[in-house]
């Protein structure tokens, strides 16, 4: 049977892809695909966030909010994508939100004022929330236990390679249009996504045994479910965690580009290479934090990663002016740590929910603490770029809080 359940051992490099088997890796491609194309829709507004306030005559406080409502939205996707995912399988939840996300990410390229851009936004967001749900869990259930951290972490690496993408993109578009346009036009470019939609439809399908056990409980799909008995306590200390990891990312992403060109002036092409460093960095701490979480565990990985992540954005940002090498630099670490942090996200939150409510409850927690994380660059918006991101570096301490009270779970069986 082409699951997981195959016995035997491999212990070769990318033994975590091949023991997929040929479905498995079908869905992998699947889920990379719609995470890093999801993490390109959501990174057209960051670059293009400085050029989006001089068209409107934005405050960046007013400008804050298309970055939270988008999380806020997303948070709603997700928890309801969630509960898709186990009423009507990964791969069906998967295709909806790729498409949700791909649509209205084309139309705020023709919002005509700031209000409409909002409204677009924000239902962006209900794709961008509910597809990583989808995608982690499809994986998850195919993979074995033995590999489920780094396999998991590579499908959280398409985040990078969709960011270095829209970097690229956005290089060429403001190098060749006018600022005016140029926004425009990388929204538009959002329409990518659509064409993965069709293949995802005509090659993927859910692991069968997760969908015998799915289908065989009598209760699926439910809130009321993840909030009952063991549980409550499970979920209440997810969303906690969940709310301090992604309040520290969610405030460096939605400020870095505006801050690297305002604070830093850098040019668009300066910026550009900055962007090299954070990206390649991020690429690698996806990957190198999946291999630890299966090696150290997901806890300590978490607590190890928390803490560089809250040192380094400090450092980061409180450089003397002038000092753009150094800047650069640390990057690359930053990027790393930060990123790291997530490789175990998929799979720790997988694990610790049974089959039949795994999707509510991983798209309810991961997808709460990016609604309440959202909150974060909303402050920094209020209180300005640079210095403020600091306030970011608090919710990694509430991360590592919440771990306390959170079971290790590595090495637990999914069917």
């Amino acid at each position: 049977m082409d699951t997981t359940a195959a016995t035997a051992e491999d212990t070769r490099p990318f033994a975590w892809y091949r023991t997929l088997g040929s479905r498995g890796r079908r869905a992998f491609a699947g889920a990379f695909g719609g995470y890093g194309l999801d993490s390109y829709d959501y990174w057209v507004l960051p670059l293009s966030l400085s050029a989006i306030i001089a068209y409107f005559n934005l405050t960046p406080g007013t400008a804050g909010l298309l970055s939270t409502t988008t999380l806020v939205v997303s948070a709603i996707g997700g928890a309801g994508a969630g509960i898709l995912a186990d009423r009507i399988g990964r791969v069906r939840t998967l295709q909806l939100t790729v498409a949700t996300y791909t649509v209205f990410t084309v139309l705020c390229g023709f919002a005509p004022n700031f209000e409409t851009l909002l409204v677009f936004r924000a239902l962006q967001g209900l794709g961008f929330g509910g597809e990583w749900a989808a995608g982690a869990i499809l994986v998850a259930e195919y993979a074995r236990s033995r590999y489920r951290g780094r396999t998991v972490a590579f499908v959280q690496s398409a985040w990078a390679a969709g960011w270095g993408l829209a970097v690229i993109v956005y290089t060429v578009v403001f190098s060749l249009s006018g600022d005016d346009m140029a926004w425009r036009i990388m929204f538009w470019t959002g329409v990518l996504p659509a064409l993965l939609i069709m293949w995802v439809r005509k090659n993927v399908t859910d692991a069968d045994a997760a969908t015998e056990r799915r289908e065989s409980s009598a209760k699926r799909g439910s809130f009321g479910q993840i909030f009952q008995g063991d549980l409550l306590r499970t979920t209440l200390i997810a969303s906690l965690f969940a709310t301090g990891v992604q309040g520290g990312y969610y405030t460096l992403a939605t400020w870095l580009p505006s801050y690297l060109r305002t604070t830093r002036e850098l040019t668009v092409i300066n910026t550009g290479g900055y962007y090299a460093f954070l990206i390649s960095g991020a690429f690698i701490g996806y990957v190198c934090g999946g291999y630890l979480t299966d090696l150290l565990g997901r806890k300590r990985t978490f607590v190890l990663f928390a803490a560089l992540s809250a040192v380094l954005i400090v450092a980061y940002t409180q450089i003397p002016h002038g000092a753009n090498a150094l800047v650069m630099v640390l990057g690359f670490p930053l990027g790393f740590s930060m990123s790291a942090i997530f490789s175990g996200f998929g799979a720790f939150l997988a694990e610790l929910y049974p089959t039949a409510q795994r999707g509510t409850g991983q798209g309810f927690t991961y997808n709460f603490g990016r609604a309440v994380g959202a909150v974060f660059p909303g402050v920094v918006g209020l209180l300005g770029a640079g210095g403020a991101m600091v306030f970011g570096a608090a919710g990694y301490g509430i991360a590592v809080l919440a771990l306390l009270g959170l079971p290790e779970t590595r090495g637990r069986e999914l069917v």
